[in-house]
């Protein structure tokens, strides 16, 4: 397992390289180590996602979430390290991560997007308020016991998917007073009467969230 991962990320690391110093700052489709890109996405978008999701997925072609990531390849960090700051959108959905570093958040403070949908997570880092220009996140189907309060102090954020989780109990204010979010998916956690009462007077935004008791359906 440790063999094929190392050999997943060189070959990242090798696409990466040949799109620097060919002074591109988009990468393609589908790179050989089987990294998907969103067809729509925009220059300088990074996308690092589960096995087969591209039309010409390759099996077998080392593709990263093969190797049931548990944490972000150092890697890849060593590869951008000088072109981080270009990095808009990166996607780590569906692996087996239990945490991101501090110095993830802080290497990829440029970020618009960060998807880490189908995951372990449970917190994230107090370095997460290096993100000033992230406007998306995606955090469904993880192990948040707690919102991750963090994300109330990111002025640019405008989406917070935080769908199938576990949390109860969401700081409502600190949400109102958030400048730019526009909608927050709190479908299937079992939040408290509380919340549901006080919210809709508070907020100005799109707050989803599923009848009491209800269950997401087993995927």
């Amino acid at each position: 397992m440790l063999r094929k991962m190392g050999e997943a990320v060189a070959r990242v690391a090798r696409k990466v390289n040949e799109t620097v110093e060919s002074g591109s700052d988009t990468l393609g489709r589908e790179n050989d180590a089987g990294c998907v890109t969103d067809p729509t996405s925009g220059p300088g978008d990074l996308a690092i996602a589960e096995a087969g999701l591209g039309p010409s997925a390759k099996p077998g072609a080392g593709d990263l979430a093969e190797c049931k990531l548990v944490s972000f390849p150092i890697g890849i960090y060593k590869v951008l390290r000088n072109v981080s700051d270009q990095i808009h959108l990166i996607i780590l959905a569906n692996n087996e991560l239990k945490s991101l570093t501090s110095k993830f958040m802080t290497t990829f403070s440029q970020l618009r997007e960060l998807h880490l949908e189908g995951n372990f997570l449970h917190r994230l880092p107090n370095e997460v308020s290096a993100l000033q220009h992230l406007k998306t996140i995606d955090l469904s189907r993880n192990q948040f016991q707690d919102f991750p309060e963090q994300l109330t102090t990111l002025p640019a954020l405008e989406t917070i998917n935080l769908e199938e989780n576990e949390i109860a109990d969401v700081p409502v204010e600190k949400l109102a007073a958030m400048p730019a979010l526009r909608s927050i998916n709190l479908r299937f956690n079992p939040l408290n009467a509380k919340v549901r009462v006080i919210a809709p007077p508070l907020i100005k935004f799109d707050m989803l969230m599923s009848p009491e008791g209800a269950q997401a359906l087993p995927p």
